[in-house]
């Protein structure tokens, strides 16, 4: 496998060159930007594997969140972190709104960001290590393609990021059955709080609901979790 490219937004030039270095350590390729735009530009020709963003960038308060909402609008899968020094739940949900698989703050250490990278990646090769990976899922509507990490509802794509994958892809496992916020945590391999995997869910459901007003298939379970309504195809 050929190595990661991992691009670093971030504007401080000391944490930028840290956070290269204490990657470059454990075997990544990184590039370093200072400004949503310099990155942008950056990013016109190829993505990384895997950008971690900072959410203020010089003068722009929420560049961080605007580069996001870009390279979403490119592609969905490109794993995303937004590491930054603004911890308010509000932020993080923005984030994660965004289409962010992670938000984490600048307080963490390198092995912890690290653990989360290698979770990302893992997530996007797990597939190989399926022997039924290239047969699809099908569920009522919806029907997933764990070898690309594609999704359709009734023929029509929707755009998850990867850690929205690997929830629906939990859920339709077992359809009708109940997961709890801690099996998606599982399955996505994130180490976060309940709010944040209701932010994800809420997401996912919105994503449905934009192409068709009437999906009812992602039910909440109150005081239990979430299940998906269907029958496999």
């Amino acid at each position: 496998m050929s190595q990661r490219l991992i691009a670093i937004v971030e504007d401080e030039a000391t944490l930028r060159e840290n956070y290269r270095d204490a990657l470059e350590r454990y075997g990544f390729a990184t590039r370093g930007y200072a400004s949503r735009s310099d990155a942008e530009s950056a990013m016109t020709a190829r993505l990384p594997d895997l950008v971690i963003i900072d959410v203020g960038l010089g003068d722009e308060p929420e560049g961080g969140f605007d580069l996001c909402r870009t390279l979403r609008q490119r592609s969905a899968e490109l794993p995303i972190i937004f590491l930054t020094a603004r911890d308010s739940d509000l932020d993080a949900v923005s984030g994660l709104r965004l289409g962010a698989d992670d938000y984490l703050t600048k307080d963490i250490s390198s092995q912890h960001l690290l653990a989360r990278i290698l979770a990302l990646f893992r997530r996007v090769e797990a597939v190989r290590l399926q022997p039924t990976a290239s047969r699809p899922i099908r569920v009522g509507g919806v029907e997933l393609e764990p070898e690309t990490l594609q999704v359709r509802w009734q023929d029509r794509p929707v755009a998850l990021t990867v850690t929205e994958f690997w929830m629906v892809h939990c859920l339709i496992e077992r359809p009708g059955h109940v997961k709890t916020r801690g099996q998606l945590m599982e399955a996505a391999n994130l180490v976060v709080d309940e709010a944040t995997i209701t932010s994800h869910v809420k997401r996912i459901r919105r994503k449905f609901e934009t192409l068709d007003p009437d999906f009812r298939a992602l039910e909440t379970v109150h005081g239990a979790g979430y299940r998906w309504n269907g029958r496999p195809a």
